[in-house]
């Protein structure tokens, strides 16, 4: 089945898709191998792994499309997408739609903030005119080859405008085609249900610990009407915290041995990175030529 169509089926389904954000191909791989069903490559991990900076689009389109492809060729997992705001007007939204279907993403979203946008959950943000935004999803939607490949509008209107302008925005986003739905950082239970009840589209609800929005356990999130979650920081900030503490461990006792228990072993980690169905490979076709490579050079 395509990715694209698998993406779809569990966007739909009854059950919330639950898709964490992978910063690398690496943790795309964690995610599959501890069960995920969906990964996300998205602007805030990946411009935190390439440049060490924050989510404020530094990386370039090229940038991004490479993140996608690399995650999406990693895994078997159905990638969705981060597009931004299309990198410009709808001439450059047709370019990124083409260049991201390209790379084997599955789903994608653009949004409706102002460039260079930042994080949704940053102070600051302003968002482009309703009608310029259709027409971005007109093009992304008339741009895109294969048909279950979905689209996601994204607008960051209720904190600039409030609820009511978000609410109204995404009716157009959606008539324009968009076949589901993210207002960005409601900041109340009670504005999130309004959101879900009065959209009539399948939602994201974007779950960023010490954003604006309340964190909600994925079954509370299913009940409010949620077709999917994302956690599009959780790997990277385990990570951050996970590698400071033991840096910090090294540099003032001079060994790594206390976070034994807190590392992947040598064999387990090459096996998590491919490494047997490589040698695998090798015994298969080096197998009778001379000087066979196969022999273990450790």
């Amino acid at each position: 089945m395509k990715r694209t169509t698998e993406f779809k089926q569990y966007l739909l389904a009854p059950e919330i898709l639950l898709c964490p954000v992978a910063h690398d191909p690496l943790s795309a791989k964690i995610a599959q191998r501890v069960g995920f069903k969906a990964i996300g490559a998205m602007g805030y991990a990946n411009s935190a792994a390439l440049i060490a900076a924050p989510d404020v689009e530094l990386l370039t389109l090229t940038e991004m499309v490479d993140c996608a492809w690399r995650i999406a060729d990693a895994t078997d997992l159905p990638v969705l997408c981060d597009g931004d705001t299309g990198h410009g007007n709808i001439t450059n939204v047709i370019r990124s739609m083409k260049q991201f279907e390209k790379a084997g993403i599955a789903s994608i979203f653009f949004e409706d903030q102002v460039s260079p946008k930042r994080c949704g959950h940053m102070s600051g943000k302003n968002v482009i005119p309703t009608n310029e935004f259709v027409a971005k999803i007109k093009a992304a939607v008339d741009t895109r080859v294969d048909e279950d490949l979905m689209i996601m509008a994204r607008t960051d209107a209720l904190g600039v405008h409030g609820i009511e302008d978000a609410i109204e925005r995404m009716h157009r986003y959606i008539e324009a085609g968009a076949d589901y739905a993210f207002v960005e950082a409601p900041r109340t239970i009670e504005q999130m249900r309004r959101l879900t009840k009065e959209i009539k589209a399948p939602m994201l609800a974007n779950m960023i610990p010490g954003g604006a929005t309340p964190i909600i356990a994925a079954s509370e999130l299913q009940e409010m009407g949620f077709a999917i979650a994302i956690y599009p920081n959780a790997v990277t900030y385990a990570y951050a915290r996970t590698a400071t503490d033991i840096l910090s461990e090294l540099l003032r006792t001079g060994t790594t041995a206390g976070f034994a228990n807190r590392m992947i072993e040598f064999e387990e980690f090459n096996a998590l990175v491919g490494l047997p169905a490589i040698r695998g490979n090798e015994v298969k076709y080096y197998a009778g030529v001379e000087g066979d490579r196969t022999a273990d050079t450790d």
